[in-house]
């Protein structure tokens, strides 16, 4: 079946229609691999997100003091949340130390707790806004409205891409998060920065990535094709100099003709030894796992993993919620670290494994909920999980309160993290800027510090 340039870029939507050449007035090769700022100590990143908020008290972040304070009023300070909540609420989970560095790790992440000496935990992260969407933009773009490039999209405008064949920037998700596409867009950069969104729910992920089929034409005779419509798109582009949504267009149909090489192979985990893929689990996340790996492998710049659709940690009625999806999770978290370390790969990867905001200690009374055994949202302090290329492993950066409210010791904001994360990858995040709208503009607005302690 044929189908024509529009059509095509209409049916992939949010993904292959981006990748693409920018502006070809300031770049004639914006994919090329461009010099960092300084020398860098990783060349990728593995960003896995928790959607949904999870809990810090019951994952990274143990407090004796919610055991004690059972089912009393937290004393001083009551947080000021979305929904009534009520008494402080002990974890059902219990808490081991683990590794030779000794951090405490909830029992439901026993592979992570394995690797733990791999990771800095950051127990002092904090962020603006107690909502889903403000909080995963701030994450995502560092600003808490739409309409910001989001860090794949920052890191691929600043060094490029490893390999043609490949985008730059891969998100995989196996349906929608909250927001969706605004949270990969490249915003006011020129389109080709956009994270290309692969629905990773597929049994066969090679399946994941459509209309990469020649339909039984021969190379040749598709690549005539494709100079003909570089042509004729060549010459629209005269009438509309500076336009890169257009250059984005023209030249989307030369990377999907190079991925048909190379995404058949990649994206085919079946390669990989049974008992590799039994490690990850069978499931949406330790398959995008799994096909994160190998992308990285590949030199892909960027993977962006979200846990589900929509916003699954969103443990508002039941934390024992968290059970269930840690049990999809961390054997994934933890084959990934352990195979990038075996294949020569985690000492220039970094990976992260986040959440957009944490939980109360208290329990919440909403009348919303059925089952008061949940939490609501809390964005004063929660915890995220770096490690790899640059991170220190086995150590624990800052602290909450003694019921793990607020962040107050060694505050971490996500524009401090993202600043971090882009000084790991070579780049100063005051320098990485790019003029729009009268000014300039970067991934931390005018804010951020390097968490130097975090570094090896």
């Amino acid at each position: 079946m044929s189908i024509d340039r529009r059509a095509l870029l209409a049916r992939v939507g949010s993904g292959f229609g981006a990748m693409a050449l920018a502006d070809l007035m300031h770049a004639e090769d914006p994919f090329a691999p461009k010099p960092p700022h300084f020398a860098p100590k990783a060349k990728r990143i593995i960003y896995m997100i928790m959607n949904g908020g999870m809990s810090q008290v019951d994952t990274f972040d143990p407090k004796p003091s919610l055991t004690k304070y059972h089912g009393q009023k937290m004393p001083g300070e009551q947080p000021k949340t979305e929904r009534i909540t009520g008494s402080l609420m002990r974890s059902p989970f219990e808490f081991k130390k683990s590794g030779q560095s000794g951090i405490e790790v909830s029992e439901i992440f026993p592979n992570i707790a394995r690797n733990i000496d791999k990771f800095t935990v950051i127990r002092s992260m904090h962020t603006d806004v107690p909502n889903h969407e403000p909080s995963l933009f701030m994450m995502n773009c560092g600003a808490i409205q739409p309409g910001r490039p989001s860090l794949g999209s920052w890191l691929t405008y600043g060094l490029g891409t490893a390999n043609r064949n490949l985008p730059g920037y891969i998100v995989l998700c196996p349906g929608t998060p909250v927001v969706g596409p605004p949270l990969w867009e490249s915003a006011f950069l020129p389109a080709v920065y956009q994270g290309t969104f692969v629905k990773a729910q597929e049994k066969d992920p090679r399946k994941s990535v459509q209309f990469l089929d020649r339909d039984g034409r021969p190379e040749t005779a598709q690549r005539k094709q494709l100079d003909l419509l570089r042509a004729l798109n060549e010459k629209h582009r005269e009438t509309r100099q500076g336009d890169s949504d257009l250059d984005a267009a023209i030249q989307s149909m030369e990377t999907a003709f190079r991925m048909q090489t190379e995404v058949p192979e990649v994206f085919d985990i079946a390669k990989e030894s049974e008992k590799t893929r039994e490690r990850y689990g069978d499931s949406d996340f330790g398959r995008s796992c799994l096909m994160a790996l190998r992308l990285v492998e590949k030199g892909v710049r960027m993977v962006q993993l979200y846990y589900g659709n929509s916003q699954p940690w969103d443990s508002h009625e039941d934390i024992q919620a968290h059970r269930a999806n840690a049990r999809r999770a961390d054997p994934a978290v933890g084959a990934l670290v352990e195979d990038l370390e075996a294949r020569g790969l985690l000492s220039e990867t970094l990976v992260v494994f986040g959440t957009e905001f944490g939980r109360t200690p208290a329990v919440e009374n909403s009348s919303l909920v059925k089952l008061q055994n949940g939490r609501d949202h809390n964005s004063a302090g929660y915890s995220i999980l770096v490690a790899g290329g640059g991170v220190r492993g086995g150590y624990v950066h800052g602290a909450t309160d003694e019921f793990g409210y607020r962040a107050v010791d060694k505050r971490v904001h996500n524009h401090d993290l993202n600043a971090t994360l882009l000084h790991l990858m070579g780049l100063d995040h005051t320098k990485l800027t790019y003029f729009y709208s009268g000014r300039n503009f970067r991934l931390t607005d005018v804010h951020g510090e390097v968490v130097r302690e975090v570094l090896a």
